[in-house]
Parts: structure tokens; sequence; C-alpha cells
């Protein structure tokens, strides 16, 4: 049937709803087949390769770089330096301006490309050349103390680094019951599955420039490298069909993408560059360490009368990052005087960035274990203490939420875990076993985007936004949103995404990809129907169309303070001989606004909770001060949780209804599973062993150390 007026007939049978449908993912075929293709698997004619030089000094200048070596091997088209390498024009992210001079401003940089006909011969030719320098002193170590720390004027996201409200100190000082507490989360980092790379096409006859980039944003990579390489937008397509993961370390252009630029301009062939998984850990950002001094008070009752919640991190010396650790603190509890703040010190490092749930994690995971402590100091049961002090509006702003669901989760997550009968530690043989329980959060954030919607003479529809699917299932959400406004079947909605040349989209970061993306796009379906109700007879063959642009209406400002919510319950089992801490069970129940499709929503919570997981038991990082470098880069000594590692996960939802967000009621979801994980995994081995551990990760030998403490 063709898509004219008949088929909008408000007395013909409506199609079932799409959205909340549990539809498998639309590209799952092609991803377990192999039939997908990647950033560096475009078998483009006559490709080369590309492979970078990092410094190997932790701070100071280059002098020399000899070349002869690696120019004489066979198959090598060329090698960067910054004594040769193209001028670069401006951007405001310095991480991006590579091989510009000789400066070093931390282990890792890059200082030099290779390029070859083969993956092997760039490697090659890369290890062959000779970099000289002038080393100078670095300081990698971050510390309370540390001479450098300032307070930034703001943090990641906006937000002011430092907030005060009423008196703190003092009703701490007079506060009948107080907890004074430091804790500490190590650097981590974003090990997605799919390295980071680029193939890129420089055809010099057109003047055009195409990317295949592994990216969460293919809009922002194309503005960028336009900006660097003097090119008109339009003159860059940058393509991001499939992405193996990103975690927010693809949320902008990282340095792989440019030297791919470079080297086709340089060599006039298709070039990949694919990193080494060894290089991410200094190349693509990292979650900053962060040192946390948290002070509570409370009355007997368990009220909170005082909240003070100091952050100290790192940045680099190339561009200021500074984890906002000390937020989540100012949207929790309600509690009348509070500080929150943020202290960071610029040292030798690579520079932080994104992580999922930057911030939010681990502050989190801090102020959860000390809202624990502080349930023990008053005899009180953790959910009770966390429902005593709900707020009713957001205590930082005074604003009212638009729905805060977080003592439903409590309740619902306890009735779920049985709690109740649970609380008490046991001991089975050598094992320890000990539940915990923390709350998460996580803001709301709506970017502008565009959208374009088609009508088939077929019955078909074409449905095109610049989203990034980064493995979330967005192109099966989008077409479920899409098939609902237009009222029509989800199977006579395609969708055509990641691609800089479809209406511009908004980074999939910060949990804004599909409530951003989804606007859009309802917006945009929505006018194609009413366009299809004007239109009377069969559709023209070129069919019809209506686009949509939220940018007035995503940056309208909320009165309403929207975050999501939610609950998370652990068990653990801590061996008494190895130290080992295994999790038996994990729940997470959330309120994050209506659930699109449960099934691609279940995966991204437990996803989280996977990544909070291994943040709690093995993941870390740890910068060597001799040499300036991350002492753990690669999976063999960065442990991710692997299947043995995963226990029974369950994540469950709160239904909720949200009229203040967009037309689809929808919150990110894709970062709240991470929020709280950590933290009830701490809590439990705490309640197990009997002995609090305020440096994460609770690996066997700090475990073996507390339980089994010396003379």
């Amino acid at each position: 049937m063709s898509p004219t007026s008949a088929t909008l007939d408000p007395t013909a049978p409506a199609p079932a709803a799409a959205l909340g449908a549990d539809v498998p993912r639309r590209e799952g075929r092609e991803k377990v087949t192999g039939a997908a293709r990647y950033a560096a698997e475009q078998h483009l004619p006559q490709r080369a390769y590309a492979w970078p030089v990092p410094a190997t000094v932790a701070r100071g200048r280059i002098t020399a770089v000899d070349t002869t070596d690696a120019l004489a091997l066979p198959g090598v088209l060329g090698v960067l330096t910054p004594f040769d390498a193209p001028r670069l024009g401006p951007s405001d992210d310095p991480t991006l301006q590579l091989l510009q001079d000789t400066r070093v401003p931390h282990r890792g940089w890059y200082v030099a490309l290779a390029i070859a006909d083969t993956l092997e011969g760039a490697r090659a030719a890369a290890d062959a050349v000779r970099v000289t320098y002038e080393s100078e002193p670095h300081d990698v170590t971050l510390h309370e103390g540390h001479p450098g720390l300032y307070t930034p004027e703001t943090v990641n996201g906006g937000y002011p680094a430092h907030r005060e409200q009423g008196d703190p100190d003092t009703a701490f000082a007079e506060a009948p019951v107080r907890v004074d507490v430091r804790y500490s989360v190590p650097p981590l980092h974003n090990h997605a599955m799919e390295p980071h790379a680029a193939t890129a096409d420089w055809d010099a006859e057109r003047g055009h420039l195409t990317v295949y980039d592994s990216c969460q944003g293919t809009t922002v990579v194309r503005n960028v490298l336009a900006g660097l390489f003097g090119l008109a937008q339009d003159r860059i397509t940058v393509v991001a069909e499939h992405v193996g993961g990103g975690f927010g370390s693809k949320g902008t252009p990282r340095p792989h993408v440019v030297l791919a630029v470079m080297a086709t301009r340089h060599c006039g062939r298709p070039v990949t560059l694919s990193l080494p998984r060894q290089h991410m850990a200094a190349t693509v950002g990292h979650r900053a360490p962060t040192l946390h001094h948290l002070r509570l008070g409370a009355r007997p009752d368990g009220t909170l009368t005082s909240l003070v919640h100091e952050v100290t991190t790192h940045t680099s010396q190339v561009r200021e990052f500074v984890e906002q650790a000390a937020v989540p603190a100012r949207v929790m509890y309600a509690v009348p005087d509070s500080r929150t703040t943020h202290r960071v010190t610029a040292l030798d490092v690579p520079t932080p960035s994104w992580m999922r749930a930057p911030g939010e994690t681990p502050g989190m995971y801090a102020l959860e274990s000390a809202m624990d402590e502080l349930a023990d100091a008053l005899g009180m049961d953790p959910v009770e203490l966390r429902v005593r002090n709900d707020a009713a509006t957001e205590p930082d702003s005074g604003r009212p939420f638009s729905t805060r669901h977080l003592v439903e989760c409590l309740h619902e997550g306890a009735r779920r875990f049985g709690w109740a009968g649970s609380r008490a530690p046991r001991r089975e043989g050598p094992l320890l076993i000990g539940t915990g329980v923390a709350a998460a959060t996580y803001p709301v954030y709506i970017a502008p985007s565009g959208a374009r919607a088609h009508a088939r003479p077929d019955g078909s529809y074409l449905v095109e936004v610049n989203a990034t699917d980064i493995g979330t299932g967005a192109r099966t959400v989008l077409a479920q949103i899409a098939a609902d406004a237009l009222r029509v079947p989800l199977d006579a909605v395609s969708l055509a995404i990641g691609n800089s040349a479809l209406p511009p989209g908004a980074v999939a970061g910060g949990s804004t990809g599909t409530a951003s993306w989804g606007w859009a796009v309802h917006d945009a379906c929505t006018a194609l129907t009413d366009r299809l109700a004007r239109h009377e007879g069969p559709l023209p063959a070129a069919g019809l169309s209506a686009s949509a642009d939220t940018t007035q209406s995503a940056k309208q400002k909320s009165p309403y303070a929207r975050h999501a919510f939610g609950a998370h319950f652990a068990e653990v089992q801590a061996d008494t001989v190895t130290g080992e801490v295994h999790v038996r069970r994990l729940l997470g129940v959330y309120a994050a606004g209506r659930i699109l499709n449960p099934r691609t929503a279940r995966s991204q919570f437990i996803g989280g909770m996977v990544m909070g997981l291994g943040m709690a038991l093995t993941e870390h990082s740890a910068l060597d001060p001799a040499f300036g470098d991350f002492a753990e880069r690669d999976l063999a000594s960065y442990h991710v949780p692997a299947n043995a590692d995963v226990p029974v996960i369950e994540a469950h939802w709160i239904e909720e209804h949200d009229k203040h967000l967009n037309p689809m009621g929808s919150k990110g979801i894709g970062e709240i599973g991470i929020v709280g994980t950590a933290a009830a995994i701490g809590n439990a081995v705490c309640r197990a062993t009997g002995r609090r551990l305020r440096e994460l990760p609770l690996t066997p030998d700090r475990v073996l150390a507390a339980i089994e403490p010396g003379p």
C-alpha cells in the first residue's frame, strides 16, 4: 500500500506500538557474522598503513629525528616528524596539534609517523625511527599536599568547581554523629573492544576527504578536521557506520584520525591507522585519579545536617580537564549546610578525559561509601538512611525535580534482593559473605539534532539522522521512535545513520544520544505524517519528505532539575585464604524515564554494572614516578572483567512517566548503571569482612591485609 492519505485514515487499525517493544538489534546479524565493517576494515584500493612513534621521555624537547633507517626499509612511503609535517590550523583541543613543535608534554606523546605499504612495514619503520631528546625533570604523582594545586573556575560539564551553602564546618562540628573519611580512586582507562582507528582517503582530483573513523560523533570530527586542514566542511565526509564501543574516549576527535589524514594527504593513497592497545592509555584520555575527603554530620535519627565533599585530581600540561566528582553530592540528599569543591594540579601526564559517567562514577563511589559508614555509626539500616534524607527539590539549585523516584528504586531493590533478611554477614568455611547497597544518579542531557523523514511510493520510509550507534542499539530504538510517529509497522522503516552528510546529530556521549536524536526523529516523522495527511492521490516518484531541527527546543532551559536515579545491591564473598573477592549477586533498579526498548535497555544497564564491578575489584592503573608512564597499558595487566568475573546480574526499572524531557519521555541510560555499583560492592565487602577498605580496587592483597591485620 502506498503511503497516501488513505494509509493515515484515523479509522484504520493502528499498527502495534513499536516503542516499548522488546525488539532485537537491527545490526545484530551483521555483527555476529562479520559482515559489519569497522573503521580499519575499509578495503580501499592501494590502501597504505600508518604507525605513530610515541615519546620515550616524560618531559622535554626533541633535538633530532633520524629517519634514515626507516626510509630505507622496503615499502616505506614516508616518515613525518615535527620538522617536516604539514602545519595544522587552529582547534580548541591542543591534544590534536600533533607534530607541530618539538615539545614533549608527557610520555607517549606522538613525535613521528611512519607510513608504508603494509601494516608490518609501517610498524617496522616506526621502530627504526631514532629520536633524540633533551629531557627535563618531570612530576606525575598526585597527592593532597601538592604545591601546584589550585581551584579551577569550572569542572567538566561547565559546573562551578566550588559551591557552598550555609556553614558546613560549624554544622559538622556541632553534629551529634560525624563521619570524616578519605577515599582514593586510581586512574582508569577506556578499553573499548575496537581500538581507536581511522581510514582516511584524500581525493586530490575532487579535493574531497573521506574518513572512516571509530568515533562517537562524525559531525564534530568533520568540523574539527575542516579547521585543522583548512578545508570547507562540505569537502569532508566522515563515516562511522559501526563502532566497537567508546565509553567516552571517542567523544571528540583523537590523535589517530588527525594523523591518518596527514598520512593520506602526504602519500596520496588511502591510509589506515589503528592504535595499538598499548598506546591508548597515553593517547585517548583516561579517568583521572581522584582523592576524596568526605565529612558527614547527622542527628541521631539519621537526618543529615552537614556535607563536605572535597576532591583532589590531576590534569595535564596540555589541556585542563577536571573530573566533576563532587558534583553528584549537590544532587543526592537534603542537607542544609554543604560544601562541594575541586582542586587540581597540572602534571606531566596525558590529558584525562571522559570515561563512562565522568564525575558521577568516582564521586558517588566516595559519597555512597561515606553514607554506609554513617549508617554504621548511627546503627541504622543504610537503605533507611538514604530514604530519610531524600530531597524534595534539588539541594544545589532549589529547582523541583521533573521526576525523582530514588526511594521507589531503593524499596523495589530491597524487595527483589531480599534485603531485610540478608543484612547480617555470614561465613561459609573460608568464605565471608556480605551484602551492600548504594544509590545512583545521572543528569539528563539533551543536545540539538536534526533529522529527515522520507516516504517512498512503495510504502516504505527512510529516516536520516547523523546518530552514531556505539553498541547501544541506537539504530533500533530510533527506528521504533520513527515507526510510532509515522503510525506504521516497524519493518516499514529503514534508517540511515553514522555519516556526516546526514542531518547533524549530537555526539553519542553523556547519555544524550537517543533522547536528542529521537526528539528530532519524532518531530521529522510527525511533520511527514501531517504532510501525508494533506496529500491527495499517489505519491510522486520522488516521494515526500519532511525535516526537523530541535536546536531551539533543546536549548530551552528547563525550570526542572532533570536526573535519572537508581539503586544497586550486591552480595559478595571474600576468601580468607586468598583474599579474592567474588560478586555472587548484583541487582540494579532504575528510574530512567520511559524505557523505549527493554532488550537494549537491559543490555545498557548490565553493561554499566559490569564496568562498575571491574572498577571495584580489578581495574586500576598507576603512573610510574621514574618513567612517567602508565604501568598497566594492555589487557594483560589492566584487568577488565571476564565472563568468570560476572555473576548473576539483574537490571529492573520503575515505570516512570516524565513529561518534562522530550516527546518520548526518555532519559539516558548508558551511564547510570556504573554509577553506584562500585560503592555497593565495596559496602558489601566491608559488611563481609568487618573492615573498611577506602582505596580501589579491592584486590586480594588489600583484602587479605585487612582481614588478617598484623600484630
